[in-house]
């Protein structure tokens, strides 16, 4: 594989990881406002399957809201910075 060739498929996996960023940051902002105007009929639906309080379920959709937000950087922020630093240093 030539450098090009290279240099072209890191271009398109940082290409992937950016609109995988952005699918997982509009994921992030549909399930915060959602659960901002909606709120009271998710516990409805909730509790009525599960047998669980307000403040365990607060809990539960912050901490939820929380880890994805951890995972989207972990997966697609920080390899798209690396690739996009390796780029850099390379050209």
């Amino acid at each position: 594989m030539t450098n090009d060739e290279l240099n072209n498929l890191l271009d398109v996996v940082a290409s992937v990881l950016l609109r995988c960023l952005l699918l997982a940051f509009c994921l992030l902002l549909f399930w915060f406002f959602f659960y901002l105007a909606a709120s009271d009929w998710m516990y409805g639906m909730h509790s009525r399957l599960f047998t669980i309080d307000r403040h365990n379920f607060d809990m539960m959709m912050y901490y939820g809201i929380g880890i994805t937000k951890i995972i989207t950087f972990m997966f697609f922020l920080f390899p798209y910075v690396s690739i996009k630093l390796i780029l850099k240093e390379r050209k």
